[in-house]
C-alpha cells in the first residue's frame, strides 16, 4: 500500500514563498513521473506541475514562472517551490504519481492572504 505524505504548507501573504515536500512509503518514486495537484472548494482537483525523473517538467499556465517542481539528490523526495504566491493559489496541495493513480494522501494546506 503506497502512502503519500505531503508537507510544507502554511499561511503566507501574497508575494510570499513556500516549499512543499512529498514522500512516498511503499513505493519507489525515483523512476516515476510525479505530479503536484491542487484542490479548491467547488473545483475538481487540478494538476499544477509534473516532473519526470529525467528532469522534464510541465506547469499549468497560471503557475508557470512562479512554481518549480524538483527532486532531492536521491530523487525520493519531490518538491514544489512556490514563489510570488497569489490568493488564487490557496488550496490543498497533493502529490501523486502522474499515471499510476495511487491513493491520495492528506495533502498540505496552502493559504495565501491578500
Amino acid at each position: 500500500q503506497v502512502q503519500l505524505v505531503e508537507s510544507g504548507g502554511g499561511l503566507v501573504q501574497a508575494g510570499g514563498s513556500l516549499r512543499l515536500s512529498c514522500t512516498a512509503s511503499g513505493a519507489d518514486i525515483r523512476g516515476v513521473t510525479m505530479g503536484w495537484y491542487r484542490q479548491t472548494p467547488g473545483k475538481e482537483r487540478e494538476l499544477v506541475a509534473r516532473g519526470h525523473p529525467a528532469g522534464s517538467t510541465w506547469y499549468m499556465a497560471d503557475v508557470k514562472g512562479r512554481f518549480t517542481i524538483s527532486r532531492s539528490d536521491t530523487k525520493d523526495i519531490v518538491y514544489l517551490e512556490m514563489s510570488n504566491l497569489k490568493p488564487e493559489d490557496t488550496g490543498i496541495y497533493h502529490c501523486n504519481a502522474y499515471t499510476l493513480n495511487w491513493n491520495w494522501g492528506q495533502g498540505t494546506q496552502v493559504t495565501v492572504s491578500s
